[in-house]
């Protein structure tokens, strides 16, 4: 198939993908409770001529061709969204105190017309592609029990692909950014800091044992450990985000709790962090006559982008789009060090599948600022171009089909 050819065939279903991602957005769900979006999704699949199944907890899985031998192809769409109120002006917002703010339901509604492009073409799959709907996105643990559930087996996945829109990004709609090889995400993990005092009146404070006190020191050794035990080409990133304790103005509490987060680019390093910040926890605590327990919770490790096929991913996208909207994350980045261009450190759950499988991942230019997409992901008032939807299911159906056919 040309890529003039499946551009147009993606163009004349675009009506129905913008249905999907309408529907999807006024009825957000969140983490692993998205029952509604699950039975949308299956329901929309089997109308296609699929036979979806359960993965996981709250996963989809969906497969085309078949039809020849070859290897498979595995396409990622994430589908949960945030517990933030919308509060962007579109007339099919949100109502139920969700949002769909980071763009999963674009990339679920544009996996959905990649699904409709290849079943079209089921005949001239050189191979198996594989789809990927996943809950959970949001709090790093969709991709990680639907791999435990046996994603990447039966069949076996060989590659796979995911896309992320990006709202408010100094390029056109439509334009597709490839990953440089390596590490194109960071790692994320989030701590909670529990710190155990002695209760007792303000007024008698030689009685107690002041868990705030501790709590203050123990954020700012936290700091230090970024000012002088890291080195300067070490990226990492530490923050506390919340500090809760007490209830009355008079009284020394008896705890404290502290909630934290770290996103690092290097395993060695995130594995450093993490036994620093349980370390100084502790021993700060106990310096002020304190108990400090440290306790990670949810993450994921850093997303790995494999050299080949990030090379073929940027080829084939200028097949598709042309060389002027199918850019290189390797040479935005070498911009960015002169100021010319900016990085982010937003971390994505599909790196589980990457520490797997080879793996790349693709950014979408889904609106420009100076064109009034102006709110970035995660914002209240955020919007997305509805434009790139039909762009988004022929990239995904493009990628699989051209990695399909050059590797038989």
């Amino acid at each position: 198939m040309t890529p003039e050819k499946l551009l147009k065939e993606a163009e004349q279903i675009h009506g129905s993908i913008l249905s999907a991602r309408r529907r999807l957005h006024q009825n957000p769900e969140t983490g692993f409770d998205i029952s509604e979006t699950v039975s949308f999704v299956k329901n929309e699949l089997k109308g296609m001529g699929f036979s979806p199944t359960d993965c996981g907890k709250a996963g989809i899985v969906a497969l085309a061709g078949g039809k020849k031998p070859g290897r498979v192809f595995l396409l990622r769409a994430d589908m949960d969204a945030l517990p933030i109120k919308e509060e962007s002006d579109v007339e099919f917002r949100s109502e139920n105190g969700r949002m769909h703010a980071c763009g999963h339901d674009m990339h679920t509604a544009m996996l959905l017309g990649a699904a409709k492009l290849l079943k079209a073409h089921e005949n001239e799959i050189e191979g198996t592609v594989k789809l990927m709907f996943q809950p959970a996105e949001e709090i790093f643990e969709g991709s990680d029990d639907m791999i435990k559930a046996g994603l990447l087996e039966s069949p076996k996945v060989d590659a796979a692909l995911m896309i992320h829109v990006m709202a408010g990004m100094p390029f056109p709609t439509g334009t597709v950014i490839v990953s440089a090889p390596g590490v194109s995400a960071p790692a994320a993990d989030y701590f909670e800091i529990k710190i155990q005092g002695v209760g007792a009146h303000g007024s008698m404070p030689n009685l107690g044992i002041d868990p705030l006190t501790a709590a203050a020191h123990i954020l700012i050794s936290l700091q230090e450990i970024h000012a002088r035990e890291l080195a300067l080409a070490d990226k990492a990133v530490l923050t506390i985000g919340t500090m809760h304790g007490g209830t009355a103005a008079n009284a020394i509490p008896d705890t404290a709790v502290m909630g934290g987060s770290i996103r690092t680019f290097d395993e060695e390093i995130r594995t450093y962090l993490k036994g620093r910040i349980t370390d100084i926890a502790k021993s700060v605590a106990s310096a002020f006559r304190a108990k400090a327990e440290v306790a990670f919770g949810s993450g994921c490790p850093t997303l790995l982008n494999d050299r080949d096929l990030s090379e073929s991913a940027e080829k084939y996208m200028k097949e598709l789009l042309g060389s002027g909207k199918a850019l290189s994350a390797a040479r935005l980045n070498s911009a960015a060090e002169s100021g010319k261009a900016s990085k982010t450190a937003g971390s994505e759950d599909f790196a589980y599948v990457s520490h797997k499988v080879p793996s790349v991942m693709l950014a979408l230019a889904a609106g420009q600022a100076d064109k009034g997409y102006i709110y970035p992901q995660h914002h209240p008032k955020v919007k997305f171009d509805e434009d790139v939807l039909s762009v988004g299911s022929a990239i995904y159906a493009y990628a699989a089909l051209r990695w399909l056919e050059e590797n038989k």
